[in-house]
């Protein structure tokens, strides 16, 4: 019965002259697309859907471990992925599009003094509510717009340390991404994440660079507080922000 409905739903758009839109961007806003059907290739460890971030547990607006971008920046993505797997590497993606209500909800962690929960990993030498003076942590947020991702870089083949350590402390010892070297952990709220601290051993700086560097050649710009943070430079909703829930794929 369901199949009959969908067909019969897809033949009165086409008599009617409606765009008729693939079944896994139903539910989302003209213009996104879930990453998984541009580029299935490229590894998703979503954090903010779970607890291994730095509230906790699931942020506000995120229903399901899913990476949401606008087209754009969803195809500039798979060009990266496909510069990355030539060379044995491939992206892991941690956060995309992020709703409105997750932003008020990261602002709001901030200003609960008795939730520390997750300090000793995410921000073991800062008070939490310094965080957004800092430019950690703000009201607005590019995620919004949907043409900003947080990621990494890994072997495509190969396993991860097993640390779980603080976000700063040395490979092995810093909490596991399974990733490359860079440095830190992800939203590790730390200056030894920003892009160019002098601190940041050869072989982390080089692995940023090799990061910044492709994703820069397919029209992203980084963010110098966050080696992760990058925003394609021609996002198509630079006026708008969203705030739909992070939703489930549906499969073809």
């Amino acid at each position: 019965m369901i199949l009959h409905a969908t067909r019969f739903a897809l033949a009165a758009a086409l008599l009617c002259g409606l765009p008729v839109r693939p079944l896994a961007a139903q539910g989302l806003p003209e213009g996104f697309v879930h990453l998984a059907d541009v580029a299935p290739g490229i590894r998703q460890d979503i954090r903010y859907a779970g607890s291994r971030n730095f509230l906790g547990r699931p942020a506000a607006g995120y229903e399901a471990a899913e990476c949401i971008l606008t087209r754009p920046a969803a195809e500039a993505l798979a060009r990266v992925q496909a510069d990355l797997v030539r060379r044995g590497l491939t992206l892991v993606v941690w956060d995309c599009y992020r709703p409105r209500r997750a932003v008020a909800d990261f602002m709001a962690w901030t200003r609960d003094p008795a939730d520390r929960r997750m300090r000793a990993i995410h921000y073991p030498a800062l008070d939490k509510r310094d965080l957004p003076a800092l430019g950690y942590v703000s009201p607005t947020s590019a995620h919004s717009r949907g043409s900003t991702v947080d990621l990494g870089v890994a072997p495509l083949a190969g396993g991860g340390t097993g640390g779980t350590g603080a976000c700063n402390a040395p490979r092995g010892i810093r909490f596991d991404d399974g990733t490359a070297d860079f440095g830190t952990s992800y939203d590790c709220f730390d200056t030894l994440a920003h892009v160019r601290d002098p601190r940041v051993g050869r072989e982390a700086a080089a692995n940023r660079a090799l990061l910044a560097g492709a994703m820069r050649r397919h029209g992203f710009r980084g963010y110098a507080r966050e080696w992760w943070h990058f925003q394609l430079v021609r996002e198509p909703f630079a006026g708008r922000s969203f705030d739909f829930p992070v939703q489930p794929r549906r499969r073809r």
